[in-house]
């Protein structure tokens, strides 16, 4: 049974983007919320030296002061890759990491986030293959 914040069911398998993804499980409508992450909340300065220290890092600060490590937990959002061309967005609201549907998503699908600035500062290559892709994150 998934829990009551993770709205519509999906599948983590292998990814042609990175690793794992997250992947539709059932039609998903446009601009519904798909789910969020739970894990370890922490403060910005120890999610930044947590992040210098793994190559794959599964960390979001959700407010000046704190952030949170999802590499521990078991949410299958956590596997959401990187899209130049997503088909959903990461939202923060009340300090829960959620995830909304830019367009309707449809079974097999995986879904993707822009990850927008991350702390690679464009030396981690971006292997999304969307048109327009900025090659860098």
């Amino acid at each position: 049974m998934r829990p009551a914040y993770q709205k519509y069911e999906v599948s983590v398998r292998p990814s042609a983007i990175d690793g794992l993804g997250v992947f539709a499980a059932e039609p998903i409508a446009a601009h519904r919320k798909i789910g969020e992450i739970r894990g370890e909340s922490l403060s910005v300065d120890d999610a930044r030296i947590r992040a210098t220290r793994h190559e794959r890092i599964m960390i979001v600060e959700v407010s000046t002061r704190r952030a949170i490590d999802f590499s521990r937990s078991s949410d299958p959002m956590r596997y959401t890759n990187h899209s130049c061309a997503p088909n959903a967005r990461l939202c923060i609201a009340q300090g829960r990491v959620e995830f909304y549907a830019l367009r309707r998503i449809t079974p097999g699908e995986e879904i993707t986030v822009d990850y927008g600035e991350t702390h690679h500062a464009g030396k981690l290559t971006c292997r999304c293959g969307a048109p327009g892709c900025v090659g860098r994150l």
